[in-house]
């Protein structure tokens, strides 16, 4: 009984260390958490709840959001739902998984990052231009600006960050990781040449 009684309260920490996430896990958990909040604003526009897009978004966005715009109200949807799909990536770059999916976790978070990073400091840079004088916009847009060089901008780049940082420490924990890395790569050039393509053309 003694001896039982110790064998078990012994096991007691062990049990409980294990619960415990390893510090490798928080970034993907934090890009995780960033995609389920960021999901949120376009479930809810979606749904027809506008509150709080008034003063930080587009006027003319915020408008085909009220009138149910069909085409518009899709597109929020599916914009929703690669924000939990992007969440989806945070939660697997946590653990080591298999060869084939870790490989599309890597191109995925290399591709995040890209995209977040480079549509942030494009919110930046334009509000910051505009804040000293060098780039005018339209009367109604002027209160926009700050909310992109203070909210949205940082906010991608914030999530862009916790892609790279978790799609960074997926690869170390790897054995073969020039292989896994040419994925990251792949993906995050096919995110710059998406970005340049859409900068370039105005769509998106």
């Amino acid at each position: 009984m003694v001896i039982r009684l110790f064998a078990h309260d012994a096991a007691r920490p062990t049990r409980r260390r294990a619960l415990r996430l390893r510090p490798g896990a928080w970034p993907g958990l934090a890009a995780a958490v960033w995609g389920l909040l960021f999901a949120v604003p376009s479930f809810a526009w979606a749904m027809g709840v506008t509150f709080g897009a008034r003063t930080t978004v587009a006027p003319s966005l915020v408008k085909l959001a009220d009138d149910r715009v069909a085409w518009f109200v899709a597109v929020l949807w599916v914009t929703g739902l690669l924000k939990i799909f992007g969440a989806l990536i945070g939660i697997g770059l946590t653990h080591r998984r298999g060869r084939r999916i870790g490989r599309l976790l890597v191109f995925c978070g290399g591709g995040a990052t890209v995209l977040l990073v480079w549509h942030g400091c494009l919110f930046v840079a334009h509000g910051a231009l505009v804040e000293v004088g060098a780039r005018s916009v339209a009367p109604d847009l002027a209160g926009l600006t700050r909310w992109y060089l203070c909210l949205w901008g940082p906010w991608f780049i914030v999530g862009g960050l916790a892609f790279a940082a978790a799609t960074t420490r997926y690869v170390r924990r790897l054995d073969a990781r020039g292989e896994v890395r040419l994925y990251g790569a792949v993906g995050a050039l096919g995110a710059l040449l998406l970005s340049l393509v859409s900068m370039i053309t105005g769509i998106g």
